[in-house]
């Protein structure tokens, strides 16, 4: 017995970390643990070093690890490794889905009339207020990109000679240009993209209160509302259409002059 403990105490003298290859000489009051079955030079290792071993592994993550010398960790669940993207995916496309249907819900009551809309929706069909409530929004923001203001203002210039009283609303849209300038993508710039997000989904809220400033005596809250929508978009449009052709002329007739030479003394 005197023996078999004196071979197990020069087993402990002459442990080595698997990890560090420090050893009891080099530090006498460090943890010590055998996580496994393993013999030789790895069998022994610090427990700071394998809980550091275990964070590396783990990249942050609860799981199981499985060392090279079999040592088994009792850590939790693999599953959010690999179902952690979907999840996310499947919360983020949830929230908008739902978002959007309340969004839907909110201006057919804006629109219609809180108690008439509260009514509408109440005798629709579920399936029915599930689809087309969520299209509202899409609807608002696809009409949002569709730059009408452009096309009337291409026809303009294309057939300005032929209807002079444009010329007098419109100054110089019937003279020729020197040049054409190049006009840049809408969306190219996020800064329109997030500004046609927030005109399309503001846009019922300025239809209704138009409609009710402008159009006070019509009874329904549809048709003043529609009728408010028009109406801005008509004065908007209008605006747009003479300060771009402004903003045309302007780059039209631009002229980079050369730079002027000092005078010599």
């Amino acid at each position: 017995m005197a023996e078999q403990g004196a071979v197990v105490s020069q087993q402990n003298l002459d442990r080595s970390c698997w990890v560090c290859f420090a050893t009891d000489e080099d530090d006498r009051t460090a943890e010590w643990v055998r996580p496994c079955r393993c013999r030789g030079s790895t069998k022994w290792v610090h427990q700071s070093c394998l809980q550091r071993w275990v964070d590396e592994k783990q990249g942050g993550t609860a799981r199981h690890v499985w060392p090279a010398h079999n040592a088994t960790l009792n850590t939790s669940s693999s599953f959010p490794n690999w179902a952690g993207p979907f999840a996310a995916a499947g919360i983020m496309v949830g929230s908008i889905y739902w978002t959007a249907v309340t969004y839907g819900a909110v201006t057919v009551m804006q629109v219609v009339g809180h108690k008439e809309g509260l009514d509408v929706m109440e005798r629709a069909d579920p399936l029915f207020l599930l689809i087309g409530l969520p299209t509202i929004p899409v609807m608002l923001i696809l009409g949002k990109m569709i730059r009408w203001e452009d096309y009337v203002l291409r026809l303009w210039r294309k057939y300005c000679n032929k209807l002079q009283i444009l010329n007098s609303i419109f100054p110089g849209i019937g003279c020729p240009v020197p040049r054409i300038p190049a006009e840049a993508s809408p969306l190219a710039d996020h800064v329109s993209a997030t500004r046609i997000l927030c005109g399309a989904l503001v846009f019922p809220t300025i239809a209704t209160i138009v409609g009710k400033l402008m159009f006070s005596s019509v009874n329904s809250n549809l048709q003043r509302t529609i009728l408010g929508g028009i109406a801005f978009v008509a004065i908007k449009g209008a605006f747009k259409v003479y300060f771009k052709q402004q903003q045309y002329q302007r780059q039209a007739h631009r002229k980079i002059l050369d730079f002027p030479e000092p005078e010599e003394a």
